[in-house]
């Protein structure tokens, strides 16, 4: 089989997760391309685009670096090594190592991070809980039902099983049994109000904000995973998508933990 380009890994991805469907805010896509004409190599994924990863990737002969959340997000007035996000920009640099990162884009794409989600969880009759205009499938979050009502304590163990947590944090609702869930990977925060429109009896995300909790005890149930948490599963849609276009070309997880908080 003839190697790949990275371009056309590139180009894989972005007909899956189109740039055109990230948020205004964001900045998905190609973040550092020195080496975009060259063959691939290999593609270490990860969520968050670290100095360790860039290390691994080279040790691991990938020259291609894949993310979820953009390396570049806000704009560098200087590259001076001054953080974090300016010495893994020197790294990759210095190691001919390509860095491309899907974030909205691929939130927002159908079969995207939500959907994911929404499938571990086992939702059934899914649909975007926010749609982008004129296109139903297409947009932030997902709402979908469970085979059968489950109790409050009942469907908590089962997202944290799920997502192999010790521990959520939740608000007191006072419903019993849980059958529409809405979700969002991430900070979904700003879907709390299209979850109670929409009908459904909880709300998974990865980020709500302590005074987000008040005042929704009457009309859903609250579930907050932690940011990394949530989208834990974005490295295997990453992965189909890549092995698809490149099947005989090594693409690996990375076995650093990029996630910077922790617990006790």
């Amino acid at each position: 089989m003839p190697n790949m380009k990275i371009r056309e890994i590139i180009g894989a991805l972005e007909e899956f997760a189109p740039l055109s469907l990230q948020d205004g805010y964001d900045n998905a896509g190609l973040q550092i391309g020195l080496t975009e004409d060259a063959e691939a190599t290999g593609a270490l994924l990860c969520l968050d685009v670290t100095e360790r990863v860039i290390d691994e990737a080279v040790s691991k002969g990938c020259n291609m670096v894949v993310s979820h959340h953009p390396l570049l997000f806000r704009p560098c007035k200087s590259i001076t090594g001054a953080d974090y996000v300016e010495r893994t920009i020197i790294k990759a640099i210095k190691n001919d190592v390509t860095v491309y990162s899907a974030h909205t884009n691929l939130d927002n794409a159908k079969y995207g991070v939500n959907w994911k989600i929404a499938e571990k969880l086992g939702l059934k009759n899914i649909e975007v809980l926010d749609p982008k205009p004129g296109m139903a499938d297409v947009g932030a979050g997902i709402v979908g039902e469970l085979d059968a009502p489950q109790r409050r304590e009942e469907f908590i163990a089962k997202v944290k099983a799920t997502f192999n947590l010790d521990c959520v944090r939740f608000n007191m609702w006072c419903g019993a049994e849980v059958k529409k869930v809405a979700l969002c990977g991430g900070a979904g925060a700003f879907l709390i109000q299209n979850a109670i429109r929409a009908k459904a009896d909880a709300y998974v995300t990865g980020e709500i904000g302590y005074h987000r909790f008040f005042g929704y005890e009457e009309d859903l149930l609250l579930l907050e995973l932690g940011h990394y948490e949530s989208e834990q599963f974005t490295l295997d849609i990453l992965h189909d998508i890549i092995a698809k276009k490149a099947p005989e070309m090594p693409v690996l997880y990375t076995e650093q933990k990029t996630n910077p908080i922790n617990y006790l």
